[in-house]
């Protein structure tokens, strides 16, 4: 198969250059794309490293590995309020990659650039010991000034997420063990559901116009609720209550967070990729029905507080998850 497989510039010219459908990429024929941003906007740039066996499964379908790579990024561009324009690409393939691979992987970035109007404006291919290893810069652009950062959380600010929290963690953990299914009570839609959420996340790209309108800090999640809270809550210098029973749940995750272990993952796990957003009281109408009018579901867990501690409730009562403080890539 070795023989047969192309060499990087025709690598390039099969499977990547009919993605670079943006003029200013001519092609992928030069050594770099020529951007040119509109008068009075700003441009957001973001990037997400994504490795085999750490953040995806060698197994999984190369067209959603793609995706995955893709909407990770999207769904910062999301959480600052702007919409996507294009991305580059880096791509390391380990010594035994086969053109078939690369194909379904390049028809999953395809598939995903027409869903998200997000075209590929060049990067590089490279061959590693062990991959693939996956990095993209994805970009966006809002009009100059209107960027929604995380450090600008204010006390007394409604914390809302999109979406439900948790079902991707899960999702993982039944990737680790499929008996937890049996133990959790799920049944094979539900077992399907926070697989599919783990395998390829949602992006909230519909709600990124009622966070840049209306917001007044944003992140998204993607290294679990709890940690990212503490993030956002740290950068801003300020604390926050949080109603753990107001955190929504998919019908799958509820049957599992009976079990207090899968609990405390639902809430600290990562790859949610769901909008943590803070909101002014006096913006809260107004936010809920923009984000309402994008089709995407949210919920009202907290509010910010004064101070520095971030506190939790479940059922009334104080509750401390302890070392679980969220993913960490180290």
């Amino acid at each position: 198969m070795a023989g047969e497989r192309a060499h990087e510039f025709e690598l390039i010219e099969r499977y990547l250059a009919p993605l670079a459908t943006d003029p200013g990429s001519v092609g992928l024929v030069d050594d770099a794309a020529v951007l040119s941003p509109a008068e009075g906007e700003d441009l957001v740039l973001t990037k997400d490293a994504l490795a085999a066996d750490i953040h995806f499964f060698t197994v999984d379908p190369a067209g959603a590995i793609a995706q995955k790579a893709l909407r990770v990024n999207l769904s910062d561009l999301a959480a600052k309020g702007a919409r996507p324009l294009g991305y580059l690409l880096g791509l390391a393939l380990a010594p035994d990659w086969d053109e078939r691979w690369v194909a379904d992987f390049c028809a999953g970035l395809k598939a995903d650039q027409e869903a998200y109007g997000f075209p590929l404006y060049g990067g590089d291919t490279i061959k590693v010991s062990a991959g693939p290893v996956l990095s993209v810069t994805a970009i966006g652009a809002l009009p100059r000034g209107s960027a929604v950062r995380r450090s600008s959380a204010r006390a007394g600010d409604r914390l809302y997420v999109t979406g439900t929290i948790g079902d991707a963690a899960l999702g993982l953990a039944l990737r680790h063990d499929r008996d937890k299914a049996r133990a959790w009570g799920l049944d094979a839609a539900q077992t399907d559901h926070l697989l599919q959420r783990y395998l390829l996340p949602e992006p909230r790209t519909q709600a990124a116009e009622a966070v840049r309108l209306h917001a007044r800090a944003s992140m998204d999640i993607s290294d679990g609720l709890v940690g990212d809270l503490a993030k956002m809550a740290g950068s801003s210098g300020v604390g926050a209550e949080i109603d753990l029973d107001a955190v929504p749940l998919s019908d799958a995750a509820a049957l599992t967070v009976r079990d207090d272990a899968a609990f405390v993952t639902a809430m600290t796990g990562g790859d949610d990729y769901e909008l943590l957003v803070a909101v002014a009281p006096e913006k809260t109408d107004a936010f809920e029905a923009a984000v309402a009018q994008s089709g995407v579901s949210l919920s009202r867990i907290g509010r910010i507080e004064a101070g520095a501690k971030v506190s939790y409730r479940r059922a009334g009562e104080v509750y401390d998850f302890g070392a679980a403080a969220g993913y960490s890539h180290f």
